[in-house]
């Protein structure tokens, strides 16, 4: 019998591997090269400032009032991605159109702290201190211009019930970039305010 036992095949069982869904890595490679992108400029800006000839003046008190409707917006996401979990269909759609909206009145209070920028003589040309704060604003707003049409095709699979329990990739992918473009106003913002 211990002869039997001794010459059948002994089969283990494969590693787990670790895997993740190719939309999501993207996703995480899309958030590294932004990270890298801005703490290069962060860098660039600290090396200009120390070098003389930097003009200071106020930040617009439209940037806190701005800051403010973003964290209630990664809120509102994050009461989507709940829904989500929940198969809330009408939360989802509800939640993800009132982050969309959020996003946009974000954008339009940026431009109107540009507004107040210009009105306190700080142009994009001319000293660098006014030029660092319309690039660091301006490619943030960029990078939200990309989150709501992230938003709007979330919205989309919302509306043909894509988006559901069993299936929160989507979802997610817009909840993790919505947080991290939160999260990278608030540095962005407490950097300026902080070094301006």
């Amino acid at each position: 019998m211990s002869e039997v036992v001794k010459s059948l095949p002994v089969f283990e069982e494969p590693e787990e591997t670790m895997s993740m869904n190719p939309r999501k890595f993207i996703l995480w490679l899309f958030v590294v090269s932004i990270i890298m992108l801005f703490a290069s400029m962060t860098s660039a800006y600290l090396v200009r400032r120390a070098e003389g000839n930097w003009l200071e003046f106020e930040m617009p008190v439209v940037f806190w009032y701005s800051t403010a409707v973003l964290l209630v917006s990664s809120v509102s996401m994050h009461w989507a991605y709940l829904a989500a979990k929940k198969d809330n269909f009408g939360a989802l759609r509800i939640a993800i159109s009132i982050t969309f909206v959020f996003g946009l009145v974000f954008l339009v209070m940026q431009y109107v702290g540009w507004r107040d920028l210009v009105a306190q003589n700080v142009y994009f040309v001319g000293n660098p201190s006014g030029s660092f704060m319309y690039v660091f604003t301006g490619l943030h707003a960029f990078h939200l211009i990309t989150g709501l049409m992230v938003l709007l095709f979330a919205l989309r699979a919302a509306f043909r019930l894509k988006i559901h329990a069993k299936n929160l990739t989507q979802v997610e992918i817009c909840m993790t970039y919505w947080h991290f473009l939160d999260v990278l106003w608030i540095y962005l913002f407490g950097f300026l305010l902080y070094f301006n």
